[in-house]
């Protein structure tokens, strides 16, 4: 399986829209420069996660993007359907036509492994994601210091997921 940058970036602004929703609604030129993704990519993301609900737009002067639900409603694999990707590791995209219009031999293993990426992906939420941040512990003791005035640091962030489950239940 290969998440697209699509997918990649649409989870990517979602967790930074969820770190930095608390200060007001979020420009997408906002997002772009912390995150290094390019602008128009963002604004073709942003209309479809608009439309699916996932974030709502605010418009005029300090306007911006803010998420249309709580950051625990929305799941990963949310985001990544939201802009049209899919979780799927076959090569006939689900379709059972990947050898002679019928399923190849290993059809089933790939539908199974696609299920369990979703179902996994299904039970993350961004917020679960904004609390494993690395730095989240750091600049929960910097909050102090940013009510009386102190500067803040905008790096990317890059979270490591670990599987919820047994790894050994992957193998049966």
């Amino acid at each position: 399986m290969r998440l697209t940058t699509k997918g990649r970036y649409a989870v990517t602004a979602v967790l930074d829209l969820a770190i930095h929703g608390g200060q007001g609604p979020i420009s997408l030129a906002d997002i772009a420069d912390r995150q290094g993704i390019s602008l128009s990519y963002l604004e073709q993301l942003f209309a479809k996660l608009r439309k699916r609900g996932l974030v709502a737009s605010v418009r005029g002067p300090g306007g911006g993007y803010h998420l249309a639900r709580e950051a625990s409603t929305i799941s990963i694999a949310a985001v990544i359907t939201a802009v049209d990707e899919n979780i799927d590791t076959t090569r006939c995209g689900g379709e059972g036509n990947c050898k002679d219009s019928g399923p190849c031999l290993t059809h089933g293993l790939w539908m199974d492994l696609s299920e369990r990426i979703h179902d996994y992906l299904s039970h993350i939420s961004v917020q679960d994601l904004v609390d494993r941040r690395p730095d989240h512990e750091a600049e929960a003791s910097a909050e102090p210091r940013r009510r009386a005035g102190g500067a803040r640091s905008a790096a990317a962030v890059a979270v490591p997921i670990k599987p919820s489950r047994d790894d050994a239940s992957l193998h049966t």
